[in-house]
């Protein structure tokens, strides 16, 4: 099958199951450019007929090191991006896309890259994968519409404790509340994706997609009203002292001292 040329992200298919692989490592720092891509990606599959299912999935050490605090703004906005549009307006398209989409995450899904991991349907992880809604450690609000798939995937008092404390949790933490579907050996984690992606690919299509669409109903929607909300108070506090200290703290590898200012 002819594929579109991307910079970001590499797009394959083999039967029914397409692959789109991340392809900014080692850390696949997110933004707008890559998202739309994965976007652009998302809606030509919805228009391919022989494609059933997606598998979305990164090369290099991580699956998304959330946003890159050096070349690129701190909601993750490339300072040069191409599409002239903010991160959450090109994420919203995410959730309009129709298609089963398993995410295959190892290494790191920090910040917006749990983000990027939950929009999916089904994850499969590994014991070493890092899941982190790190955004309040840095003394920011949590965005890429997390404040609205987070609590409907694990639960508002799991999804609140992940976010107030911004920890750090594993692959296997992740199994045991919901966050993740298989938590499998790294050597394995792509291959049980595309075997999930193809056990549900064997079921009708038309179906699929309609019950998809009933499942996530209205779902979208949220995420968009999430995300307008999530960047007015990012907005605000990325010009407080204590997200300074924050984004200082991370790149200092320490604890911050946050004054509340």
């Amino acid at each position: 099958m002819q594929h579109a040329s991307y910079e970001h992200i590499g797009v394959d298919t083999a039967g029914n199951i397409a692959t789109i692989e991340i392809r900014r490592g080692p850390n696949n720092f997110i933004d707008t450019d890559m998202v739309a891509e994965i976007a652009d990606a998302l809606e030509i599959h919805d228009r391919t007929p022989g494609v059933r299912a997606i598998v979305l999935c990164a090369q290099g050490k991580h699956f998304c090191a959330g946003a890159d605090f050096g070349s690129r703004g701190p909601d993750g906005v490339a300072r040069a991006t191409k599409r002239g549009r903010h991160l959450y307006k090109e994420a919203q398209r995410l959730w309009r896309t129709g298609k089963p989409i398993v995410a295959a995450v190892h290494g790191a899904a920090v910040g917006a890259g749990v983000g990027l991991a939950v929009m999916a349907d089904f994850r499969v992880a590994c014991p070493e994968a890092r899941f982190s809604a790190n955004f309040t450690r840095l003394g920011f609000h949590p965005g890429f519409g997390l404040t609205a798939t987070l609590p409907r995937l694990i639960g508002e008092q799991q999804a609140a404790l992940l976010m107030y404390t911004g920890r750090r949790i594993t692959g296997e933490d992740a199994l045991r509340i919901g966050l993740v579907d298989y938590c499998v050996p790294l050597d394995q984690v792509r291959s049980k994706a595309v075997e999930l992606a193809t056990e549900i690919a064997q079921s009708a299509p038309l179906a699929i997609i309609s019950t998809r669409e009933t499942l996530r109903r209205g779902l979208a929607d949220a995420v968009a009203r999430a995300t307008e909300r999530e960047y007015e108070e990012q907005d605000w506090l990325r010009n407080t002292a204590d997200f300074r200290e924050g984004t200082k703290a991370m790149a200092e590898r320490r604890l911050p001292d946050f004054q509340a200012k």
